[in-house]
């Protein structure tokens, strides 16, 4: 059974019935935005130590141009396309069917659920710096601002805006401060050095790139909340000016921290943005700096709980995890269940290291805003932007394309493989993960076939989807090749000063040995190959992928 053939508009409208719309303002949508993906210029400070104060600056203006910009541009048309909840697994799942955009869902609830407690860390962290703390007292501390974000996320969407406008305009100010304090007291050059002395440009590009994608992730984040919007009409517009308000918010105030506060390599060390206000100002406004970082790391999180809690519950209604976590708030209309659950797992996590977490769920980021400017490209043949009427597109044909799929593509390959060695690695854990919760979860509870057997039908020996083996074997392909060849390219970029720098840092474990996770990484890279072939030919001739 074919898909019905498009004839224009929007496609998926109210695919989560009973969801609360709410209209948002260009404003609204900005600070929204801005929240998600920034909620200040926090983590650039180790960018200029680590990659020299020029090349620093020149980053932060290419990284939104290549990277930024195109995310913001493919989920806004995708949004205006299909405006549905978990946009990023809809429209995976929709270009590329059921495993495919399983996988997408499953590798954001990865990286939303494991890393929203981050942030609550580091607000407690930034309290820290002005009065010693007990171990119960800190606890209390992020007990209190997980419960208060949760409430305000059980409330509704619109509560959620309301706080990332207020934070926004704090948060922007704050930076603006800093800004206009450095450049009233310029004394250094900002190009000088371009990079650090005895670096040589392919490290300090890598370190800057790596640390510069993080910065400028999070664009999709509003997609999650898209079947609750009732003008996504807006996004394209908040979408834009809220990558610019970004841009110049790390540009700015990092152009007057670096000209009036130094020495340049300290920064991320003893120096930071409150470094600028309290050397040139007062203690006074140091802290009152800090209290608003403070406030950043709560608008993340804040935004963070929005857009995390969406991806079950459209999971469920697929059939493809537990259906309560489908279950909406008789009143806010909100996923109650999977909020919950994000509140209390993120009461676990606050007490754990979380290093590892992150170094885990980092890869996942490029795989996941690599993989949806592909999914971009395979919508558009099948919903051709000639039928969409007035809706939002991104405008310039081929060349929009190879825009949006060329740039973070080929950021997304230099993140992923100068992000360090431990990264690369134990990413790869993150990642097979999809092929085992999708078999678990399509065996106890359907998946599409359970929607609509006739166009999703199951093979009967498998209990799978049609044509399953074929695709996972696909899947081990891809990632085992990409595990092979990156172990040699490991090899040549840390090779020289892998050994030493991973047993200082973390002293033992498998992290500590360079050449241990190289001989993981490449094996494991030829076990995926050669089950991947397998498992691609034995499908072909038992459980072939249809047709349409």
């Amino acid at each position: 059974m074919a898909q019905p053939k498009y004839t224009g508009g929007q496609v998926l409208t109210d695919h989560i019935p009973g969801l609360k719309k709410k209209r948002f303002s260009l404003l609204s949508m900005t600070f929204f935005i801005y929240c998600a993906c920034a909620g200040g210029a926090f983590g650039i400070e180790s960018m200029i130590s680590s990659s020299g104060p020029g090349l620093t600056l020149v980053l932060l203006v290419l990284i939104p141009i290549l990277w930024g910009l195109p995310i913001g541009l493919y989920s806004s048309e995708l949004s205006n396309l299909a405006p549905v909840e978990s946009g990023p697994y809809v429209w995976t799942k929709m270009a590329f069917g059921e495993f495919w955009g399983f996988s997408m869902g499953w590798w954001i609830i990865l990286a939303n659920y494991l890393t929203g407690a981050a942030y609550v860390v580091l607000a407690v962290d930034y309290l820290g710096m002005f009065f010693p703390m007990t171990p119960a007292l800190a606890f209390a501390l992020k007990a209190a601002i997980i419960i208060i974000f949760t409430i305000i996320n059980l409330m509704g969407l619109e509560e959620v805006s309301i706080a990332s406008t207020i934070f926004s305009v704090i948060i922007l100010i704050a930076f603006a401060a800093v800004a206009f304090v450095g450049f009233a007291h310029w004394q250094y050059s900002p190009f000088d050095p371009f990079i650090p002395e005895g670096s040589d440009a392919l490290s300090s590009w890598g370190v800057g790139i790596a640390v510069g994608i993080w910065m400028y992730c999070g664009y999709i984040a509003i997609s999650f909340l898209g079947g609750e919007l009732e003008n996504p009409e807006i996004l394209p517009k908040g979408m834009k000016l809220g990558i610019l308000i970004i841009a110049l918010s790390y540009v700015i105030p990092t152009l007057g921290g670096i000209v009036s506060t130094g020495p340049w390599y300290e920064w991320g060390k003893s120096i930071d943005y409150s470094s600028v206000l309290t050397e040139h100002v007062g203690t006074a406004a140091g802290m009152a700096f800090m209290v608003v970082a403070v406030i950043g790391q709560c608008a993340i999180f804040n935004a963070a709980i929005a857009s995390a809690s969406r991806s079950f519950m459209v999971l469920a209604d697929d059939h493809l995890c537990p259906k309560f976590l489908s279950k909406l708030t008789k009143k806010s209309k909100v996923p109650i269940w999977p909020i919950l659950i994000l509140a209390a797992l993120n009461l676990v996590l606050v007490n754990m290291n979380f290093e590892i977490l992150v170094t885990i769920l980092s890869p996942l980021l490029f795989v996941l805003y690599v993989g949806l400017a592909f999914a971009f490209v395979k919508l558009r043949r099948m919903y051709p932007v000639e039928l969409r009427g007035d809706l939002y597109y991104v405008k310039g044909g081929k060349w929009a394309e190879i825009y949006i799929c060329g740039g973070p593509l080929l950021l997304g390959i230099i993140g992923f493989l100068v992000n360090g060695t431990e990264y690369f690695l134990m990413g790869f854990i993150a990642i097979v993960t999809t092929i085992i919760f999708y078999i678990i979860f399509k065996l106890a509870y359907g998946g599409f076939y359970k929607r609509d057997p006739e166009l999703y039908p199951i093979n009967p020996k498998t209990k799978l989807a049609v044509g399953d083996i074929c695709r996972f074997g696909n899947f081990l392909i891809l990632f085992g090749v990409i595990a092979f060849l990156g172990s040699f390219f490991l090899v040549w970029y840390e090779g020289s000063w892998g050994p030493e720098y991973y047993l200082e840092t973390y002293g033992s474990g498998i992290m500590s040995n360079f050449w241990g996770m190289i001989s993981i990484a490449r094996w494991s890279g030829v076990v995926m190959i050669v089950a991947g072939v397998i498992l691609a030919l034995v499908g072909r001739k038992v459980d072939p992928v249809e047709k349409e």
